[in-house]
């Protein structure tokens, strides 16, 4: 037995074990300091930080070496005999000391990981429900808390949804239940955890730059279902998922559901047209229980088919959580989507005006255009990888005209050029400052009553931006101050 398998507990004795932390943004940090507090040795390795990050450090005295000289990376970082590296999620497998610990036989590890290990902290081990998607998993994630807390449950979602998964394990209110959203980067790293239930909503191109090809890419993403113990969700309508869920171990215990947005079969949960019911957590499959219908939503809610669709995914979840059909109602009632997703910003003269600048893949991006009739779409940025001439084809008809922002334009550029030369194409090449008051102008000019102007880039939003909320509040201020 290795000294890593002796550590399965907050209460285990960490002192002997030597520990790298890669990377010092917010998850980075908060492994530092979670492993300093169960006195590890620990030494973090960063390309950068914030200058008030190390002072942190170097008040809990933690060793650190930030800079971007390799040589000397990797020369400390053998000098310190490791027994573990864990990374920050988002560098590459094909890192230099990551390519390096591997072949030392050292153990990679993100802060899934060490979460997983440490949950006991509070007292009794939370259980973990998992959840990732190429779109859809912030909302879901949302969703099955609000769920979960609406039924009495102490729960919290954490993870890549913004909140570091170890700030929560350490929160002494000692929570029952996390809500954990798991990114691709995440799930390429991750070792060996046993959720209650877990999920992958759906599956299309993203971040290929990043894990290399499709088939690596849901590799990463099949591995959320190894081990669950009490229910796999997938989506009936996409069957890769079910095929990833197929490929999937040590799952024999586990009662696979499946989610759609249409009527449900046996083992499924879906909608009766405005009626979301169970045909999955119920002694007579042939029964259909009621658990909540459209009307309970909340009135800001702008309805979609991908909304619908998160929606039986989260009640899949919560289902098996043993959340009751009122308790679903009762959060559908309370529930309001984050900023930036299919959010209504502004609506005048019949035109409608919507920020989701959250769409930052394609995938997400066609959730939003098949939710509206005419479009005026705004699109572009960092692609990825990933090419958008699928999305161009199957929307084209609805597209009334195209702003085409970013970074990587020629390529959507192209893509209507080759797929729909009628449509209407306009390209912005005006400074960051000045890109959404460009695009308002713009769109003010063409929309007509009935349309919808939509922010729905289908790509990453650093290019141009600080991140996809400042781009959306760009849009948006954009439009109260122009329309």
């Amino acid at each position: 037995m290795s000294k890593l398998d002796e550590l399965n507990s907050w209460h285990s004795d960490w002192s002997e074990l030597k520990a790298v932390v890669y990377g010092l943004g917010v998850s980075g940090f908060s492994v530092a300091d979670t492993l300093n507090e169960l006195g590890a040795q620990v030494l973090v390795i960063a390309d950068k930080a914030e200058a008030e990050v190390v002072d942190i450090l170097d008040v809990l005295g933690v060793q650190h070496l930030i800079g971007k000289d390799p040589a000397n990376v990797q020369e400390r970082f053998a000098a310190f005999t490791p027994d573990v590296l864990i990374t920050s999620p988002g560098i590459r497998p094909d890192n230099s000391l990551i390519v390096q610990a591997r072949a030392a036989g050292i153990q990679v590890w993100t802060d899934i990981d060490l979460a997983w290990r440490v949950r006991d902290k509070a007292g009794v081990a939370s259980q973990w429900i998992c959840i990732t998607g190429t779109n859809g998993k912030t909302t879901v994630t949302q969703l099955v808390e609000k769920m979960l807390v609406t039924a009495g449950i102490k729960a919290a979602a954490c993870g890549n949804i913004g909140i570091p998964i170890l700030d929560v394990v350490r929160d002494p209110a000692g929570f029952e239940v996390l809500v954990v959203e798991l990114s691709s980067f995440q799930l390429e790293y991750i070792n060996s955890i046993e959720p209650m239930a877990s999920v992958v909503l759906n599956l299309a191109q993203d971040h290929l730059d990043w894990h290399g090809s499709m088939n690596q890419y849901g590799l990463a993403k099949g591995k959320i279902y190894n081990n669950t113990k009490i229910c796999c969700v997938y989506n009936a309508g996409d069957k890769t998922t079910s095929e990833l869920l197929q490929a999937a171990v040590n799952t024999d215990s586990a009662q696979a559901v499946g989610f759609t947005v249409n009527t449900p079969a046996p083992n499924e949960i879906g909608w009766v047209e405005d009626i979301l019911v169970d045909r999955a957590f119920v002694d007579d499959p042939s029964v259909a229980l009621e658990l909540a219908s459209l009307s309970d939503l909340n009135s800001s809610i702008v309805l979609s088919p991908h909304l619908m669709s998160n929606i039986a995914a989260a009640a899949s979840l919560a289902r098996a959580a043993g959340v009751q059909p009122s308790e679903i109602a009762t959060a559908l009632q309370q529930f309001e989507l984050d900023a930036h997703r299919i959010q209504l910003v502004f609506a005048k003269d019949g035109i409608s005006w919507v920020d989701d600048s959250k769409a930052t893949n394609p995938h997400a991006a066609a959730a939003a255009l098949a939710s509206f009739d005419s479009v005026v779409w705004v699109v572009g940025g960092l692609l990825k990888g990933v090419d958008i001439s699928d999305l161009v084809s199957r929307y084209a008809s609805k597209v009334r005209a195209a702003i085409v922002i970013g970074l990587d334009r020629a390529p959507v550029l192209d893509a209507f050029a080759k797929l729909a030369p009628s449509t209407q194409v306009f390209e912005i090449v005006s400074e960051p400052g000045e890109i959404m008051n460009e695009v308002v102008r713009i769109a003010k000019d063409v929309a007509r009553e009935g349309d919808t102007v939509l922010l729905a880039p289908a790509a990453a939003s650093m290019d141009q931006f600080k991140d996809y909320a400042q781009r959306g509040e760009f849009f948006a201020t954009a439009v109260k101050r122009e329309v």
